[in-house]
């Protein structure tokens, strides 16, 4: 029945090209955003609302046909009763927005990353109003984060932060490379400290010698 629904929402849209016109105030939000909540399915965190992520789906798909159908002056088509059902499906519109806001912040101080790079390519999220987060999330989990969508437009539209990535990423050390620069250190630290020492008794021997040669000079013109 939902891939029924859905095949008639694109027939639908092919023979008319557009949403439906009645109330297309409201209609439009909730007809344009359906695919990009329709992609939260996608993330592991929204397992649990698959169905009510289709059940929603078919909804929308089905009031469409209910738009059309107003639209082409059917007489089993009611105004009131379309009007609120788009006012329900609005509500319901709303909260997977508020949800993916949510997600998108929970992702930044949870450090998931996974959730984080889907959550903004579900266009559910204002990226130009986060691009200074989400970039800055990128730069410090680029290890953990494939560069796709959203964030490789940034990558590609601005030659600075390309630049910034491969300088950060020529910069990064494992851990394992920063427990042998700390041992490095320790060793040339040693190393310098024993060479002053060395010198420091080779500096001691030489000017003993020094003062026994002149103790002998002085012996022999007594």
């Amino acid at each position: 029945m939902k891939k029924i629904l859905t095949l008639l929402a694109i027939l639908s849209f092919l023979l008319y090209g557009a949403n439906p016109k009645p109330y297309a105030a409201l209609g439009d939000v909730i007809y344009d955003n359906v695919e990009n909540i329709e992609k939260l399915k996608e993330i592991p965190k929204y397992a649990l609302f698959k169905e009510k992520i289709e059940s929603y789906v078919s909804k929308v798909a089905a009031l469409k046909e209910m738009g059309y159908a107003l639209e082409k002056g059917s007489a089993s088509a009611n105004k009131k009763v379309y009007l609120n059902a788009l006012r329900t499906l609005s509500k319901e519109n709303d909260f997977f927005l508020r949800d993916a806001k949510q997600s998108f912040k929970d992702a930044i101080e949870k450090q998931d990353s996974v959730t984080f790079e889907k959550i903004i390519n579900t266009g559910l999220i204002d990226t130009q109003k986060n691009k200074e987060k989400i970039i800055e999330y990128y730069f410090a989990h680029q290890e953990d984060i494939n560069a796709s969508g959203v964030i490789q437009g940034y990558l590609d539209e601005d030659a600075k932060l390309r630049a910034k990535r491969e300088a950060q990423r020529k910069r990064y050390k494992t851990k394992k490379q920063l427990e042998e620069e700390k041992i490095r250190r320790i060793r040339e630290a040693d190393k310098r400290k024993k060479e002053a020492l060395e010198k420091q008794l080779e500096q001691e021997v030489a000017r003993k010698k020094e003062q026994i040669r002149a103790e002998q000079k002085s012996e022999l013109f007594k």
